[in-house]
């Protein structure tokens, strides 16, 4: 299974249409916040892939809850954007949130910065900022979980 990480969009549609676009084999999106709207646009253009979605600290109409715990593949997936959790100054907060959810992984936003971490046998996994052209992927299969970060050519 392949799912597709993306954040912080900030009204830049290109850029998340090209990630999908170049990411055909996703076999879910995951949408971490700042950028509801532009998400809504792409729940319209890609109808068959299924989206999951929670809002972020510029999201104001926040139609999407600040977490959600996804079962994929055997893994639990804790999905946040990040800024309840303070990551701007440390994971430690998101971690506890995360093993307390008995998650497997934990994915994040907020800061724009691409960044990946094995600790206490949880995945925590930033995609960084899709307007910037960062994003990830991260493959579950038997052998284990794998978390890519990826970037849109220039």
């Amino acid at each position: 299974m392949r799912i597709l990480a993306l954040s912080d969009s900030h009204r830049d549609v290109f850029s998340l249409q090209s990630a999908i676009e170049a990411q055909p084999s996703a076999d879910i999106i995951v949408f971490l916040g700042d950028g509801e709207n532009d998400i809504d646009q792409m729940c319209r253009l890609f109808p068959h892939k299924p989206i999951v979605c929670v809002g972020g600290n510029c999201d104001f109409s926040r139609l999407n809850p600040e977490t959600r715990l996804i079962p994929c593949e055997g893994v639990k997936i804790f999905c946040t954007h990040g800024h309840r959790q303070m990551v701007k100054y440390g994971t430690e907060r998101l971690m506890f949130d995360a093993l307390k959810a008995g998650a497997d992984i934990a994915l994040y936003g907020h800061t724009h910065i691409q960044d990946y971490e094995y600790v206490n046998g949880l995945h925590l996994f930033n995609p960084g900022s899709i307007r910037d052209g960062r994003y990830g992927v991260i493959d579950i299969n038997p052998s284990g979980i794998n978390c890519i970060k990826l970037r849109l050519p220039e």
